[in-house]
C-alpha cells in the first residue's frame, strides 16, 4: 500500500535487451557482498598499531530495536553510507559497524503493547532490522554487531559501573525524583522535556525515592571546557549542552535560621539586590521543611501543603498561579540583619541551585507575583541609570543601573556593587564567590524490568557491596510478570534476589532495580573497536587506535542525552586509565526529520512510511537516492512520492545512457562533455567531503547524464558514463556496480575515487546572469576575469537589457564578477 495513490505501475523487468530490474539486480550485489565480506576492516596487528595509517571511523547512532526501521533511519544510514563508500574509495581504512540499542524503555513498552517477552519481541525485531539494513546495501562491518542486551555486552556495563563506583562516581541516595506515571519508572532530568516524559509524553509528577546516581556534576566545568576539543560539532548541540549544564558566575550567600542558626545557602547570579530581600522560599522537597515546622504550630498546613506539591507535575508547578504556605519560621538576612519569613513555594524547585531563594520581588517576577498575593513587602534595590523603572518587577537590567537602598552600597553601579557586597560578605564569613550549575547528577535507575542490573547487594552488616568482577555479568532473571507497577519487576524473582555477601558471607540481598539503557549507549563506540573481547571490555591500544569517532551522525534530540552522557563517560573512562582521548566524537552532524502530511513522521499520527514498500516497488537505490535529494540533509524536508518516483525514472535513465556506451573505447578528449564531467567530479567531491552536502552533488551527476544523454557521440562519452557511474556509486551502489561490470570493469566499490583534472575545470568563458529590476534578462557569455565596468558596458550594450530599461532612470547597479550584473530602474 501506497500513501495517496496506488498507481497501476509495472517495473521493467531485466531481459536480454537489458531493461533496469532493481530487484534482481540488488539482491545479487547484496549476495556478492555478503560473501565476499567486502566491508569487513580488520583491526591492525597490535604491533601495527602506531603505524601511520589513512584510517577514519565513520558511525551513526545505534537504532532501538523496538519496531522495525522508518524512514528516518534510512535518512540517517544513508548519510554515513555515502561517507563511508567516498572516503574507503579514497583510500582509507574504514570503520563502519552496526549495533542495537536492545535494553530500556522503547523496547520494553513495544513488547508489552504487543503482549510478549521484552527478550523475545526484541530478538525478533533485531532479525527483521538487520534484514531492511541488508535489502538497503549499507556497506556495515558484520563482524562487529553487538546488542545491549546479551551478556557478553551487559557483563562489561556492569564491570564499568563498579569502576564508577571505587572512584565515588556511582552513589545511591534518598532524593526528590521525577516520576513518569505512565513508564511507572524514575526519569534523569534530561528526560523530563516541559514537564513532560521525553519517551511516552505523560506529564512527570515529583516522589522522594532512593536512587544511584552517576556524579556527573564533577565534571561539569570539563563538559564546558573540553568542547574546544571539538572539530566540528553543530553550534546548537553545544549551545544546548552549555545551557543544559548552565555555569553562571555568582555567590554563595548564608542565611540562618532566627533561634537556631540552621544554615540556609543559597546561590544567587545577583547578590547586588540581597538588600531586596524581603522573605525566603524553600522548594517543598527541601531537607529542612519539616525540621523547621516541627512544633513551630504551622505543621498541619506545611505538611498538607508540600503533600499536595508532590502529586503536581512540572508543568503545573510552573504554569499555575504562584502560591505557598508559611512555614512560622523566620531567616535573617545577612547584609542587614533584618529577620524574613521563610515561606515553601512549589514555584522553587530542588534541582535548581540548593532548593532554597532569597525572594526579591522589587526584580523577579514570579516574587513579585507571590508577594503581591500575600502582602509582602516589595523593596526596590537596582534603579536605571536614568529615569524611573516601569511598575512591576524591574527585571530589564542594564549595564549601567545602580544600587538604592542599599545602605553602604548605594548609589553604586550594579556591577561594581555586586562584586563590594561578595567581598564583605565574605569578610564577615556569610559568603563567598562562587560558581553555580544547572547540571545535577545523572539519575539512572529504573524501576523497570528490561535493563542491565545494578551489580551490587545489599547487606544488614556491610551495606552496599559490589559484586565482584568474576561474578559477573550479573545476568538479568526471567520473571513471569515484568509489567511496570512502581517497583522493579526484578523483586519478585525472590531466588535470584537472594544472594550471599561477597563481604561477609552472611545473607543479603541483590539490587532490583536496572540501569537506564543510556548507560548502555555511552560507551557502545568504543566495544565496536573490539566487539569479542572477552577479558575486558575492550583493549586500549585498539580503542585509541580507532577513536575518536571521525564522524558521528544521529539526531540533534540527543544533545542533553546521549551526547552529553558519552562525553562524560568517555572523560571518567580516560581519567581512569581505559582510554587515551577526552572527547568520543571528534565531528558530529545532525540530521533534519522527515516529516509527512505536515508533521513529523510518528505512529500515533498514522503517518509512518514503511520503507519496506518503497523497496519492492522501485528499489533501495531510488530510495537511498530520494532520502538525500529531497533537500538540505541538516534540514527537516516533507515527503513526496511524486519524488521516489523520479529518482527511478533518473535511475532508468543512466541504465540506458551508460549501456549506450559499453561497447565503446574510452578515449580521452578534451570536449565540452569531458570539461562537465571533470567539473562534476569536483562538484560531488567537494560537497560530500569538504562540504558535507549530500542533495547537491545527485543534481550535478543528473547534469552530467543530461549532458551525455545529449552527446552520446562525443568522444568522451564513454568517459563520462564511466564518471557518471563512479560518482553514483556511494549513493545507489546496486545500480552503480552492475553498470561498472557491464561496462566491463570489477569491483567498483574497491576502485580509486575519481579525480578531476584541474587543466579541463578552467573555462573559456563564464555565463553571467544580468538582471533588471531582479528579474533575468540576459545572459553574457565573457571571458573569465572580465573586469567590472567591462561586464557593466556589455550589459547595457544588449538588446535585450536596453528594451527593458526603456530609457528610464538607472537609480542603482551591482556587478559580481563572473557572475551578475544587477540592475535597477
Amino acid at each position: 500500500m501506497f500513501p495517496e495513490q496506488n498507481r497501476q505501475e509495472t517495473m521493467e523487468r531485466d531481459d536480454t535487451t537489458g531493461h533496469y530490474d532493481p530487484g534482481t539486480i540488488e539482491a545479487k550485489w547484496q549476495r556478492v557482498w555478503a560473501d565476499e565480506r567486502a566491508f569487513h576492516v580488520p583491526n591492525p596487528a597490535l604491533d601495527e598499531l602506531e603505524r601511520d595509517r589513512r584510517k577514519t571511523y565513520v558511525l551513526e547512532m545505534l537504532p532501538y530495536p523496538s519496531g522495525e526501521l522508518h524512514m528516518g533511519h534510512v535518512k540517517n544510514y544513508t548519510l554515513g553510507d555515502v561517507v563511508t563508500h567516498v572516503r574507503r574509495r579514497m583510500g582509507y581504512d574504514v570503520l563502519r559497524p552496526m549495533g542495537y540499542d536492545a535494553f530500556g524503555l522503547p523496547s520494553e513498552n513495544a513488547a508489552i503493547k504487543e503482549g510478549g517477552h521484552p527478550g523475545v519481541i526484541t530478538r525478533r525485531n533485531i532479525v527483521a532490522i538487520r534484514e531492511q539494513m541488508h535489502r538497503m546495501g549499507w556497506a556495515i562491518d558484520w563482524g562487529r554487531e553487538v546488542s545491549t542486551c546479551e551478556p557478553e555486552y551487559y557483563r562489561w556495563t556492569q564491570w564499568l559501573f563498579l569502576r564508577f563506583f571505587e572512584r565515588g562516581l556511582a552513589y545511591r541516595k534518598e532524593a526528590p525524583v521525577k516520576w513518569c506515571p505512565n513508564d511507572q519508572t524514575v526519569l534523569a532530568n534530561e528526560q523530563v522535556v516541559d514537564g513532560r516524559c521525553e519517551r511516552c509524553g505523560a506529564e512527570v509528577e515529583a516522589k522522594s525515592l532512593t536512587q544511584w546516581f552517576f556524579k556527573i556534576t564533577d565534571y561539569a566545568d570539563a563538559l564546558l571546557d573540553e568542547m574546544e576539543l571539538l572539530e566540528s560539532w553543530p553550534e546548537r548541540v553545544l549551545t544546548m549542552q552549555r545551557n543544559w549544564i548552565g555555569r553562571s558566575q555568582g555567590a554563595r550567600v548564608v542565611f540562618k535560621v532566627e533561634g537556631s542558626g540552621e544554615e540556609l545557602p543559597v546561590f544567587t547570579t545577583r547578590p547586588d539586590t540581597l538588600f531586596g530581600a524581603t522573605f525566603f522560599v524553600l522548594a517543598p522537597e527541601h531537607p529542612l521543611v519539616e525540621e523547621l515546622v516541627r512544633g513551630g504550630g504551622h505543621e498541619a498546613e506545611v505538611r498538607e501543603y508540600v503533600r499536595r506539591a508532590a502529586s503536581r507535575s512540572a508543568v503545573e508547578r510552573e504554569e499555575k498561579e504562584k502560591d505557598g504556605v508559611f512555614t512560622g519560621r523566620f531567616a535573617v538576612n545577612p547584609v542587614n540583619g533584618e529577620t524574613i519569613p521563610i515561606w515553601v513555594a512549589d514555584y522553587v524547585l530542588m534541582e535548581y541551585g540548593t532548593g532554597a531563594i532569597m525572594a526579591v520581588p522589587a526584580h523577579d517576577e514570579r516574587d513579585h507575583a507571590f508577594a503581591e498575593k500575600y502582602g509582602l513587602e516589595i523593596r526596590q534595590v537596582v534603579a536605571p541609570a536614568e529615569g524611573e523603572a516601569e511598575p512591576g518587577a524591574y527585571v530589564a537590567h542594564t549595564e549601567h543601573e545602580r544600587l538604592v537602598n542599599s545602605a553602604q552600597f548605594s548609589g553604586m553601579p550594579a556591577p561594581q556593587g555586586k562584586e563590594a557586597i561578595v567581598a564583605w560578605l565574605a569578610e564577615q564569613g556569610l559568603g563567598e564567590p562562587t560558581i553555580g550549575y544547572r547540571l545535577r547528577d545523572w539519575l539512572l535507575s529504573r524501576q523497570r524490568y528490561w535493563g542491565a542490573p545494578i551489580p551490587v547487594v545489599h547487606c544488614d552488616a556491610c551495606g552496599v557491596v559490589p559484586v565482584p568482577d568474576s561474578e559477573l555479568p550479573v545476568v538479568l532473571p526471567e520473571v513471569e510478570d515484568y509489567v511496570p507497577k512502581g517497583r522493579s519487576p526484578l523483586a519478585a524473582a525472590e531466588e535470584w534476589v537472594a544472594t550471599a555477601c561477597p563481604s561477609c558471607g552472611a545473607a543479603a540481598r541483590r539490587e532490583t532495580d536496572t540501569m537506564d539503557t543510556f548507560v548502555d549507549s555511552s560507551w557502545y563506540f568504543i566495544r565496536y573497536c573490539d566487539p569479542h573481547n572477552d577479558r575486558a571490555p575492550f583493549d586500549r591500544a585498539i580503542a585509541d587506535y580507532w577513536l575518536p569517532v571521525n564522524q558521528y551522525i544521529g539526531g540533534v534530540e540527543h544533545a542533553v542525552l546521549h551526547l552529553l552522557y558519552a562525553r562524560f563517560f568517555t572523560k571518567v573512562m580516560n581519567d581512569i586509565g581505559l582510554v587515551g582521548f577526552r572527547e568520543p566524537f571528534a565531528r558530529l552532524f545532525t540530521q533534519g526529520m522527515i516529516h509527512y502530511r505536515g508533521a513529523k513522521m510518528s505512529k500515533s499520527k498514522g503517518n509512518v512510511i514503511d520503507p519496506n514498500a518503497y523497496i519492492e516497488r522501485f528499489g533501495a537505490d531510488a530510495v537511498r537516492l530520494y532520502i538525500l535529494f529531497m533537500g538540505p540533509a541538516d534540514q527537516d524536508i516533507e515527503w513526496q512520492d511524486a519524488g521516489i518516483e523520479g529518482m527511478h525514472r533518473f535511475l532508468k535513465k543512466l541504465w540506458r545512457a551508460v549501456l549506450e556506451q559499453a561497447g565503446k573505447e574510452r578515449a580521452e578528449a578534451a570536449t565540452p562533455l569531458a570539461r562537465k564531467a571533470h567539473e562534476t567530479i569536483a562538484k560531488v567531491t567537494d560537497d560530500v567531503d569538504r562540504r558535507f552536502v549530500f542533495n547537491t552533488p545527485i543534481a550535478a551527476v543528473m547534469e552530467l547524464v543530461n549532458e551525455l544523454g545529449r552527446a552520446p557521440d562525443d568522444p568522451a562519452a564513454r568517459f563520462a558514463a564511466e564518471t557518471a557511474v563512479s560518482l553514483i556509486q556511494p549513493y545507489a551502489p546496486h545500480v552503480a556496480e552492475e553498470l561498472w561490470s557491464r561496462l566491463g570493469r570489477e569491483r567498483l566499490w574497491d576502485e580509486p575515487w575519481p579525480r578531476a583534472d584541474p587543466a579541463l575545470l578552467e573555462r573559456e568563458t563564464v555565463e553571467v546572469v544580468v538582471q533588471v529590476n531582479g528579474k533575468v534578462r540576459e545572459r553574457l557569455h565573457v571571458p573569465p576575469g572580465t573586469a567590472s565596468e567591462e561586464l557593466l558596458a556589455l550589459a547595457l550594450a544588449s538588446e535585450r537589457v536596453r528594451a527593458h530599461l526603456d530609457g528610464r532612470e538607472l537609480r542603482k547597479q551591482i556587478v559580481v564578477p563572473g557572475k551578475l550584473v544587477s540592475l535597477v530602474v
